[in-house]
């Protein structure tokens, strides 16, 4: 590699293992999400290449395997300031490939524009402190209205470190969410039994 990245442990050391795509993502286009009555929730960071990534395609193979009718994208605020070496961050590639998740390994990061945001069900910033700010200024009537998580990009925390918090809060979102699932369809008679 051509830049020096801090100290892995072997569980996301992206040099003993040059990750790759790993099956197929589930990547539904919007209207097709529509017609198959899936919602939407939208992750953003910085640069759509590290922390946004990983969230997006945990949060989908974590829905597909709970049955939950919700499916991730993810853009980033500042696509054009990131010193990216490829499409996606060695990083996220590894960890999501030790943890068999699947993940396009293709696809470079995409800023975020406004019809994301309206067309979104769900949409969070992976770190207030950092996010909050450019979301101000970028796309102001939506600043207050996205939730923000604390996630330490690169220059805060190892992977080490930050992906097992992103993990965690995508399991805590996707709990979240089922049981707001399960609410609603007790609340409209539909309950599965």
């Amino acid at each position: 590699m051509s830049r020096n990245i801090p100290h892995l442990s072997p569980i996301n050391n992206p040099a003993q293992n040059r990750p790759g795509h790993v099956g197929r993502p589930h990547n539904v286009e919007a209207a097709d999400r529509l017609a198959i009555g899936l919602k939407t929730v939208v992750f953003i960071c910085t640069a759509n290449y590290y922390r946004s990534r990983f969230s997006e395609y945990l949060f989908n193979a974590l829905a597909e395997k709970q049955g939950l009718p919700w499916r991730a994208t993810s853009r980033g605020l500042r696509t054009w300031m990131a010193a990216n070496e490829g499409p996606i961050s060695e990083l996220t590639a590894y960890r999501l490939t030790a943890m068999g998740v699947a993940f396009d390994a293709e696809r470079f990061p995409i800023p975020l524009s406004a019809a994301d945001l309206e067309n979104a069900d769900l949409v969070v910033a992976v770190k207030k402190a950092e996010h909050y700010a450019m979301m101000r200024e970028q796309f102001p009537a939506w600043a207050d209205r996205i939730e923000y998580w604390h996630v330490d990009d690169i220059d805060c925390a190892t992977a080490d470190e930050a992906l097992p918090i992103c993990q965690s809060c995508i399991q805590a979102l996707v709990d979240r969410l089922i049981a707001a699932e399960r609410k609603g369809r007790q609340r409209t008679g539909c309950a599965a039994r």
